[in-house]
């Protein structure tokens, strides 16, 4: 998708549809407060650019896993990479908080896409991100 603000929303709506479509709905909050954040940051990284937006679920270890990959390529200068790196651990504060509540793991490298970039990636396990909003008692 493009590198553009809406990208964001336009990729919540499609995790959102495509757990639905699957029956993993209690995955919903956790997954499309995670998906923005990404795409937000991968926008923000590289407006413009091209995003790649990945949702898959594993079975064999229950979980879903969320990949994102945008265009900033690493810096090979060593004081850049790592102002690079703090900006981006920056833009992702609020992912970092629901991914730690949801017991998940993440992180970010070089994306092995066409053209390079910048690969982030979040595992979210499903006891844990069915967990994260439960609904709301009527």
């Amino acid at each position: 998708m493009p590198g553009e603000a809406a990208s964001a929303q336009i990729g919540r709506s499609a995790v959102r549809a495509a757990l639905h479509a699957y029956g993993l709905d209690p995955l919903v909050p956790a997954a499309v407060q995670v998906a923005g954040e990404l795409l937000a940051a991968g926008w923000h990284l590289d407006p413009g650019g091209s995003l790649y937006l990945n949702l898959r679920y594993r079975q064999g270890d229950d979980s879903l896993r969320l990949t994102v990959c945008d265009g900033h390529a690493a810096h090979d200068h060593p004081r850049l990479a790592a102002h690079c790196e703090a900006r981006r651990r920056a833009a992702l504060r609020l992912m970092r908080v629901v991914v730690r509540e949801c017991g998940g793991e993440w992180g970010f490298g070089d994306s092995r896409e066409p053209g390079g970039g910048t690969r982030t990636w979040v595992m979210l396990p499903r006891v844990g991100a069915a967990a994260y909003l439960p609904p709301a008692a009527t």
